[in-house]
């Protein structure tokens, strides 16, 4: 099997989409790539429980992708050892009445999570600089001041918004969250096979919208909108990460493998050590306790 670098799917210079593979032979069977994922699964299991004693840091994993590019099964598989008491996803849809009138951002900085736990953004605010951009229309719908039609909705909105996001982003780093951004990177054609699959698979029916096919029509412009949004917001402190997605076991391997990969960098992360007083007596508190019987 090859070996998985993170750095290989950092997106760290101008990326162009449309040169970049959506699949990554790793060289190894179905039935590898489930047992190395379980072994790093594992390895974060693990790692989740000392950030959670440590209690100074949050990591923060934003999932983006196109429909079907397989978030949902991805978030079911890389974190499934984790203890539930330290992890949260959230799924953000279309914002509700009460999320409009706050600004964009709010919706998510309430989901972001406290230190020592995970939080999982299934669809994250880059949705505020993708869907809104394919549809300017919708950000009428925040009711800015200044923004009342759609010759508002320009170029110098975008600047700013692109900004927000930076600066929203830069201020959780300098405050101990850690943030990876994966962008699912799915071929079209591997779309329609699992749109198809969908349909075929009656227990899978409930996946499938008719808006599906309304959007895949689109989907020139929204690679060219992850394109800018990925191009304007891979920074060192939160990069993206480009994760070939036509293969879902080979998918999870590699984000599974980057998640660990830098989290285990942060030396610092560690078990909180007892009070040298109650260390010392650890001994007494045993024999106190075998007493009781």
């Amino acid at each position: 099997m090859k070996k998985i670098k993170s750095s290989d799917f950092r997106a760290e210079t101008p990326v162009n989409l449309a040169e970049i593979s959506t699949f990554k032979d790793l060289k190894a069977s179905e039935d590898e790539l489930k047992k190395e994922l379980e072994e790093v699964r594992e390895k974060l299991g693990k790692f989740q429980d000392v950030l959670y004693a440590h209690g100074k840091y949050a990591v923060l994993v934003c999932i983006q992708g196109m429909d079907t590019a397989g978030k949902d099964s991805m978030i079911r598989e890389v974190f499934k050892d984790f203890n539930t008491r330290g992890i949260v996803v959230h799924s953000f849809k279309v914002p509700t009445p009460l999320e409009l009138k706050h600004d964009f951002l709010w919706r998510h900085y309430i989901a972001l999570p406290a230190r020592g736990k995970f939080s999982v953004f299934n669809r994250t605010h880059y949705e505020n600089v993708l869907v809104t951009r394919v549809h300017p229309e919708y950000i009428l719908n925040e009711n800015i001041p200044g923004v009342e039609t759609l010759e508002d909705v320009n170029d110098a909105f975008w600047h700013q918004r692109f900004e927000q996001i930076k600066n929203f982003e830069k201020h959780l780093v300098e405050n101990g969250t850690i943030i990876f951004k994966l962008f699912l990177h799915l071929s079209k054609k591997e779309q329609r096979n699992r749109l198809i699959r969908r349909i075929d698979n009656k227990e899978k029916n409930w996946k499938f919208s008719p808006g599906d096919l309304k959007e895949r029509k689109l989907w020139d412009t929204y690679q060219q909108f992850y394109e800018d949004a990925i191009n304007r917001t891979s920074t060192s402190h939160a990069p993206w990460y480009i994760i070939p997605a036509d293969n879902k076991d080979e998918a999870r391997l590699i984000v599974a493998d980057i998640l660990y990969d830098e989290l285990k960098e942060y030396s610092d992360i560690e078990e909180p050590e007892l009070a040298p007083e109650v260390q010392a007596s650890l001994d007494d508190y045993k024999k106190q306790l075998e007493s009781e019987i």
